[in-house]
């Protein structure tokens, strides 16, 4: 019970994880958000450009494509912030099923 919170290591229902697969179907890491666009997001600013996330317990696959852009920093940010920031994008190309 570390810091007396009896649920500090309890993982958050409503986060789902996802693994990262590749071309060949190996899986490389998990990246874990409450959505599948949330984890692509994540492998998008990891600089993944081809995007697919097998969604753990089932077999769902969500294909995305990423990028990651550089744009201005936000008007609120601190001093100590860049001028400029990377962004990811991405988009959802479909949902393939394994067999």
């Amino acid at each position: 019970m570390p810091n007396g919170n009896p649920q500090c290591n309890k993982p958050k229902p409503d986060m789902r994880n996802f693994a990262l697969r590749d071309g060949n179907g190996d899986e490389s890491g998990v990246f874990t958000g409450k959505s599948p666009r949330q984890a692509a997001l994540k492998a998008a600013n990891r600089g993944h450009t081809d995007i697919r996330l097998r969604e753990r317990g089932t077999k769902k696959v969500h294909v995305f494509t990423g990028e990651r852009v550089q744009v201005d920093k936000p008007k609120g940010a601190p001093a100590w912030m860049g001028d400029k920031i990377w962004k990811p994008q991405v988009k959802k190309m479909g949902i393939e099923k394994l067999e």
